[in-house]
């Protein structure tokens, strides 16, 4: 997706369309954060040197440190440059995203963009009785990820869940469970099948939290 992403041509009205978006995507699908909080980024967030994001104004009203690696951070500076090298201002209050300058890329826009022009290229089948893939599903994705690597480690979910519900900025853990819906990814199953004996019994009290009142949402294998 990434690479359909950079390849959107500009218009009249959007110039460096392509890297943009690829930057939003990167961004979306590789910290989880919701779609308004990527639109209303300022250069001033961003702390490339400790690679942190200052992520304010939330939905909740709070602000939160979201740190990333290098691989981002080198995307990051490589966005700058092209910026910058097309005029734009790249610090303090300046938008990561806009067309114009002074006031930052519309949600709208970003969903979309998403719907209309990058996800009929994916040519994904919608099973029967899920929801259709929609932009939002990047961030609950990013958790789906996350819990599927505590598995393959051996961590216990109870152990963890608090520091997603932080990561995700989430007021409870509750509600991170609500964006990690397993039931419709095999491959999140199969994983929980495989986890250690000494887990077991724990594990299989989570997946159930999981799975109570989460309705389906798709997540490719």
């Amino acid at each position: 997706m990434l690479i359909s992403a950079r390849a959107l041509p500009d218009n009249s009205r959007a110039q460096l369309r392509g890297a943009s978006y690829e930057m939003i995507l990167a961004l979306l699908a590789g910290l989880g954060l919701r779609v308004g909080e990527v639109a209303r980024l300022q250069w001033g967030d961003v702390d490339l040197v400790r690679e942190v994001l200052e992520i304010r104004n939330t939905k909740f009203g709070k602000d939160r440190l979201v740190p990333f690696g290098p691989k981002l951070a080198a995307r990051l500076r490589g966005y700058q440059a092209q910026r910058e090298q097309r005029g734009y201002a790249c610090a303090g209050a300046h938008y990561l995203f806009s067309w114009n300058g002074s006031t930052p890329i519309s949600t709208n826009s970003i969903r979309n963009t998403f719907r209309d022009d990058l996800l009929p290229q994916l040519a994904l089948v919608t099973p029967p009785g899920v929801f259709g893939p929609h932009v939002h599903c990047l961030r609950h994705s990013f958790a789906v990820r996350t819990l599927l690597n505590w598995y393959r480690q051996g961590i216990a979910p109870t152990d963890r869940l608090h520091h997603l519900s932080t990561f995700l900025g989430h007021l409870k853990p509750n509600s991170t469970r609500c964006n990690a819906p397993l039931r419709a990814s095999p491959r999140c199953r199969q994983s929980a099948l495989r986890v250690p004996r000494r887990h077991a019994l724990r594990w299989r009290r989570i997946i159930k939290l999981l799975f109570m009142t989460v309705r389906p949402k798709l997540f490719p294998p």
